[in-house]
């Protein structure tokens, strides 16, 4: 892949001058933690002033945000799905996926911490302990990657909760809604760290972190273009004018250097 991409780039030097692409624009469907942290606020000025490209971002979970790629209504997606992602490109729906940096997940819960989380070292066996406390959970339940990683951590703790459990939340919201619910819930919930770093220390925001560092939590990100093959409508060239730049040494080295107002480094990147 890597060898494709730099044979591509020479092509898009040759063929497609900076000039010609100026003024265009394409579409991309993310995730909201890159939305919620900022990184995408920082990163696409920085890509527009190299390529002349907007890109319009339709910010969601990573679940809805590969639908819209699979039914070809933007370019491309940068989202934290990996498994989906790969397994969509197998399908045929997506192409030239890419890693593109990671962070990780952190389980949040109240200052009391009724279900003993602290004590645990693993995601799993913090889940167990939340079902056995029936201690409140809150749950995004909108089939993103947030979400498929919490469904993937409760079935290897033993057993999935059921909708009628008073204790779990399906909030159906967003990262950061998720959290103010479960804040005035006084609930547990999983996060994404770059999320949590944007909306900790705000009013009413009464969590922290109860559980981190588990390898189980890792979170990778990838990007990827929406298969032109499949809808006539994608636009390849400036979608992997978008891929070569993010996957470059300016792109990776931008998103290292991003940090939040209190100078943590949210996304780590590592494009290979």
């Amino acid at each position: 892949m890597k060898k494709s991409l730099l044979l591509f780039c020479i092509v898009l030097t040759l063929f497609f001058p900076a000039t010609l692409i100026a003024g265009e624009s394409i579409k991309m469907a993310s995730t909201t933690s890159t939305q919620n942290s900022g990184l995408l606020d920082y990163l696409l000025p920085l890509f527009k002033a190299k390529s002349g490209v907007d890109i319009q971002v339709f910010s969601m979970g990573s679940g809805d945000a590969l639908e819209l790629g699979k039914a070809g209504k933007v370019d491309l997606t940068l989202v934290h799905a990996e498994d989906l992602e790969k397994q969509l490109v197998e399908e045929g729906y997506f192409i030239d996926r890419e890693d593109v940096m990671y962070n990780d997940f952190v389980l949040l819960g109240p200052a009391d911490d009724p279900a003993g989380i602290k004590t645990t070292k693993t995601a799993s066996e913090a889940f167990k302990k939340i079902r056995e406390a029936k201690a409140n959970f809150a749950s995004r339940a909108d089939n993103s990657g947030t979400n498929m990683r919490e469904n993937r951590i409760w079935a290897g703790s033993g057993k999935m909760p059921s909708r009628r459990n008073k204790w779990y939340i399906s909030t159906g919201k967003g990262q950061a809604e998720c959290i103010r619910i479960a804040a005035v819930k006084k609930a547990y919930t999983i996060t994404d760290r770059a999320t949590w770093l944007a909306m900790k220390g705000q009013e009413n925001i009464a969590l922290s972190i109860v559980l981190e560092g588990d390898p189980g939590l890792f979170n990778q990100y990838g990007v990827m273009i929406v298969n032109p093959a499949k809808h006539k409508d994608v636009d390849y060239r400036l979608a992997m004018n978008f891929v070569i730049w993010i996957t470059s040494p300016e792109g990776q080295q931008a998103i290292g250097q991003f940090k939040d107002k209190h100078g943590n480094i949210l996304f780590t990147p590592n494009n290979r």
